[in-house]
């Protein structure tokens, strides 16, 4: 069972990873600054949970834990910018591209800072689970 945690930790950071890098290298969405924020957050997280798949590692939750955390705190920041709930004078980005910019808008509500959202509240209940699990155990 905590494997397949830690293997669908992954699936998901790797599926956020390769989607990011899909919109700013095929598609020529620029990233703007809470962009690159969330990405140095998720980019790492495919490679820990990949070593931590191979034998499965118990410490897994120390090292991902602190930028799922964090990337999903700049990821509701930014939809909170995006949706205007913030005003725009709070973004970070007062040069170059605007953190409020449209790229897409799937069934009227699915942005790439919403799929961010997503992608890092389920990376964070997955590991919740998985140091639950692990902590029950013993």
């Amino acid at each position: 069972m905590n494997w397949y945690l830690i293997f669908f930790s992954w699936l998901v950071a790797t599926i956020a990873t390769l989607g990011s890098l899909f919109f700013s290298e095929i598609m020529g969405f620029p990233p703007c600054v809470l962009c690159w924020y969330q990405r140095i957050c998720m980019y790492p997280l495919s490679l820990i949970f990949l070593v931590g798949l191979f034998p499965l590692k118990k410490d897994v939750f120390r090292f991902t834990a602190p930028l799922v955390f964090t990337g999903w705190v700049i990821a509701i920041y930014h939809n909170l910018l995006y949706y205007k709930i913030l005003p725009e004078s709070a973004a970070p980005c007062s040069q170059g591209i605007s953190c409020t910019t449209s790229y897409i808008s799937w069934f009227g509500f699915i942005t790439i800072p919403f799929l961010s959202l997503i992608a890092f509240s389920a990376i964070g209940v997955l590991i919740i689970t998985f140091y639950r699990n692990y902590h029950e155990k013993r």
